[in-house]
């Protein structure tokens, strides 16, 4: 298995350099292939699961000259590939129905985030994580003739090499390079907690977690649709895969359960800031990766649940919080997948991203349109769908946080309880807000009154996601089965009971055995909406007719007969004015006026409103000032003599020997 793993990943290179010599002709081969390694990769990975894993490690024939470089496959490793395969398969399909672009970037970009997820030792996970981020960062890079886009580019390539710096240092505290080495010997006292703040930068930054998120919404609405689908759904669950490494299996069994409560913070702050942000953009793309900022945030406070379960020797909660993380982060990364496309196929079909040059695409898009209701809704987290069960299971561990030993804890978890409960509400709005402007109402402008249907590749790359979206939204507990070897690892083999939480196609959760049973939840729900549309028939006085849309009482010129006058519609401001007011002012320095027409005129009083991210005026600017501070003092380096050249060589040389013998001693 590792072998033919070893043979699919090469493939992938391969294929980046094929794309050079074919140049723009490329595309088919490039994005097929890419899709079949692709489906390659989840075949294995879930016949893993399923099957058994395999053991052992596979030795790479090259490597540093201190440690050799390998893969393997655990049930961690082997569910996020699992994630990657079925995401980058749909990807590369989409991206079969558009311009060759990318071509070299593209497979690069697949075979770090694989290469990653497969290593045996922390440098194959480097080697890959940061092929990765460069593969990403020329795809974020690809319309540099935006100065947007080169912004963005900008800002992302500064965020990837302070995530890799800090892993860097992460694994070097490790004090050995085999993942089995590692586990042999923890770290332990100091070196513990360094590993646990440097993978929370490292990888926390990656993942975009608040307060290290402010590139991410500029970079993933600079890639192109197929790009940031990836970026979003994949590449921010390899970061949290690598804090998962990390935290709960490199770094030991005996850990103290406190570490929990920097993740459960981090992660709460997260899916708030994500979910109102998202219902204040008037983007899709960048709505949707605030969003991502939001659900990256859950699975983060999954995480940190299981910590502090298992620092309290409460096994079966810890095997739950997991199960909970592990089932957020592949449901988020399959429907954010599906968004991420749907708004690509938007963007090809309307000409915009912007919510208010939308509006009635579901008459031009009504397949695209159903396909987007059901990602649209996972991510609102309504069930029947697969948010809901991930996040139903994700509240049920939290519930149980009275169990855990310190009231300190305890508090926490009470108090993250309810920040869930608030993000799930704004997630909500924000994907009511998405859908009602982009498919609902009358188009906004002349393109998108003349958009059409999505082409055959476009469709055929939705179907997958949004299926798979459906199914384990009905079958969860099926979904889970397959990461019981993922579960085992973060919540301590020794500590998981008997009795799973996956019961059948439902879930259990806690002593109580709090179920749910989604199928008998989609058939109460089918049969609800069957009632009333049979009551509305009989109590209704006549057949239905259809007329204009009721337009406020305007009434369009003749110009915009059409399409419709937007000055008469909602606009993605205004729907997200209440939320501005009520929360958006103390967090995000929201902002409003009402521009007044003059005395006589004619023109119409607009409503002008904004934000801005306090990442900008608290990390972004002093880091700025910073980064120009320490460029002046190394500017004065160019005046230094030779005999001072050396001198500074050769106490650099004894103070790194110092440090190493340090090192070794402690």
């Amino acid at each position: 298995m590792l072998t033919a793993l070893a043979l699919g990943l090469l493939g992938f290179p391969l294929l980046a350099a094929l794309a050079l010599p074919l140049g723009r002709r490329g595309g088919l081969v490039v994005h097929g292939g890419s899709a079949g390694l692709c489906l390659l990769l989840a075949l294995a990975a879930g016949g893993s699961l399923g099957f058994g894993l395999p053991e052992g490690v596979l030795g790479l024939p090259f490597g540093p000259a201190w440690g050799g470089a390998g893969l393997a496959m655990d049930g961690l490793s082997a569910w996020f590939l699992l994630l990657l395969g079925l995401a980058g398969a749909s990807a590369s399909v989409f991206a079969l129905g558009g311009p060759p672009r990318g071509l070299v970037a593209w497979p690069l970009f697949l075979f770090g985030m694989a290469l990653a997820l497969l290593a045996a030792d922390s440098f194959t996970l480097l080697l890959g994580f940061e092929a990765m981020s460069v593969a990403s960062w020329a795809l974020v890079a690809l319309d540099h003739r935006e100065e947007s886009n080169r912004a963005a580019a900008r800002l992302y390539l500064v965020f990837a090499a302070l995530a890799g710096l800090c892993l860097v240092a992460a694994f070097g505290l490790l004090g050995a390079v085999e993942f089995a080495a590692i586990r042999a010997v923890p770290p332990e006292g100091w070196r513990a907690n360094a590993v646990l703040v440097l993978a929370l930068l490292g990888a926390g930054t990656k993942a975009g977690l608040v307060p290290l998120h402010a590139w991410l919404p500029l970079a993933h609405a600079a890639a192109p649709s197929h790009a940031s689908a990836l970026m979003s759904g994949v590449m921010t669950k390899v970061a949290l895969y690598v804090l998962a490494r990390l935290l709960l299996d490199l770094a030991g069994p005996v850990q103290p359960g406190w570490w929990g409560l920097p993740l459960l913070a981090l992660g709460a702050a997260s899916a708030v800031f994500g979910a109102l942000r998202a219902n204040l953009e008037e983007d899709t793309k960048t709505l949707l990766a605030c969003s991502t900022i939001e659900h990256v945030g859950l699975v983060t406070m999954g995480l940190g649940l299981a910590l502090l379960f298992r620092g309290a020797d409460l096994g079966a909660l810890a095997a739950l919080a997991a199960g909970a993380a592990l089932l957020h982060a592949l449901a988020h990364g399959l429907f954010k997948t599906l968004l991420f496309l749907v708004a690509g196929a938007v963007l090809h079909a309307a000409g915009s991203r912007r919510l208010d040059r939308l509006g009635g695409l579901i008459h031009a898009m009504p397949r695209t349109a159903v396909l987007a209701l059901v990602g649209l809704g996972a991510a609102a987290a309504l069930p029947p769908l697969s948010g809901f069960a991930s996040e139903w299971l994700l509240l049920q561990a939290l519930l149980a946080g009275w169990r855990l030993d310190e009231f300190g804890a305890q508090m926490a978890a009470a108090a993250a309880l309810a920040l869930v409960a608030m993000a799930a509400a704004l997630a909500a709005a924000a994907m009511l807000r998405f859908f009602g402007m982009a498919f609902l109402g009358r188009p906004r402008s002349p393109r998108g009154a003349g958009a059409r249907e999505a082409g055959r590749f476009e469709l055929l790359a939705l179907l997958l996601p949004a299926g798979l979206t459906l199914l384990i939204g009905l079958v969860p507990g099926a979904a889970l089965a397959l990461a019981e070897p993922a579960i085992r690892l973060l919540a301590g083999a020794a500590q998981v009971p008997a009795q799973g939480i996956a019961q059948g196609v439902g879930l259990a959760a806690g002593e109580g055995q709090a179920g749910l049973l989604p199928l008998s939840v989609a058939l109460l729900l089918g049969l609800a909406g069957v009632g009333a549309w049979a009551v509305i028939r009989w109590r209704s006085p006549g057949a239905t007719r259809r007329g204009p849309v009721w337009n406020c009482g305007f009434i369009d010129p003749p110009e915009h007969l059409i399409f419709g006058d937007p000055l008469s519609q909602p606009s993605a401001a205004g729907l997200a004015q209440p939320l501005r007011r009520m929360l958006g002012g103390a967090l995000l320095a929201g902002r409003e006026a009402v521009a007044m027409p003059s005395p006589g005129e004619t023109r119409p009083a607009r409503l002008e409103a904004g934000f801005a991210d306090p990442s900008g005026r608290f990390l972004l600017t002093p880091a700025a000032r910073l980064r120009d501070a320490v460029a002046a003092q190394v500017e004065r380096l160019r005046d230094l003599s030779i005999r001072g050249c050396l001198s500074m060589a050769f106490g650099t040389l004894v103070g790194l020997l110092a440090l190493l013998a340090w090192l070794e001693g402690g």
